[in-house]
């Protein structure tokens, strides 16, 4: 496998990333909660962006992958710069952002923070304010007086290793809130959903949908897809939403 770029953004954090040269607008990548730029949307997302002649761009968060940090030092706020910061220093012109889960929250800042930058936006079990609608407001009181002393560790359906949850992630998620204001996303946008997410519901994106001041958001609720939509279907629908966008521009 190729070597990542690296990027220092101003806050000082390297940034690990995959570009693909093409022509625009350009489609970023933006992924999920401990998730990297190596699993199957990223990479299937480079794939199809390769053989389209399409610009492209994936990259790990800080504390993610293969960029500098230790995750447990990381929030909110410190992604969502991140986020940013490759958009404005490796991408040229409006982007197309696909987010997946936490990555569809960092699509939302950055929209709301650079509209100029944003062409569109494909959210994939996006899960806006996740960390206090889905993981506070789910805590038991004994859960939530861990987190206050510092931290709460939860099994991870998707690693050996634990969720580690920490005071300061649910605190900066609070700075971060997009579904408590004016959210307004003056360009396509599509949700893709699994009816079998258990991690992310359909509630929340029909909430977004709800909230969100669009002229052109559709939402598609797949039946039985779970909240890791990488099945050849759900890969299939997730480029046929980002050609839908393009051809809209």
């Amino acid at each position: 496998m190729a070597m990542p770029d690296f990027l220092t953004t101003p806050q000082g954090r390297r940034i690990a990333y995959h570009q693909t040269a093409g022509q625009g607008p350009g489609v970023m990548f933006l992924g999920g909660f401990k998730s990297d730029m190596t699993g199957t949307k990223a990479v299937h997302l480079q794939n199809w962006a390769e053989a389209k002649g399409r610009a492209f761009l994936r990259f790990d968060y800080s504390g993610h992958g293969q960029s500098d940090g230790d995750f447990l030092d990381g929030c909110i706020g410190d992604w969502a710069a991140d986020a940013q910061a490759v958009i404005a220093a490796l991408t040229q012109g409006p982007q197309v952002l696909v987010g997946s889960s936490m990555g569809g929250w960092m699509a939302l800042l950055a929209a709301r923070a650079m509209p100029e930058r944003v062409a569109g936006l494909v959210g994939i079990a996006a899960a806006p304010d996740f960390t206090e609608d889905l993981m506070w407001a789910g805590f038991t009181e004994a859960e939530r007086a861990a987190v206050m002393a510092g931290r709460l560790e939860q099994p991870s359906e998707y690693s050996d290793e634990p969720y580690v949850i920490t005071k300061k992630l649910i605190e900066d998620g609070r700075n971060h809130l997009v579904l408590r204001n004016p959210l307004r996303l003056p360009f396509p946008v599509r949700l893709l959903q699994g009816t079998a997410d258990v991690d992310v519901p359909p509630a929340v994106a029909l909430r977004l949908m709800e909230h969100a001041e669009a002229p052109d958001l559709q939402l598609l609720l797949v039946k039985g897809a779970d909240h890791r939509f990488s099945t050849p279907q759900c890969l299939a629908m997730m480029t046929a939403a980002i050609e839908d966008i393009l051809g809209q521009i």
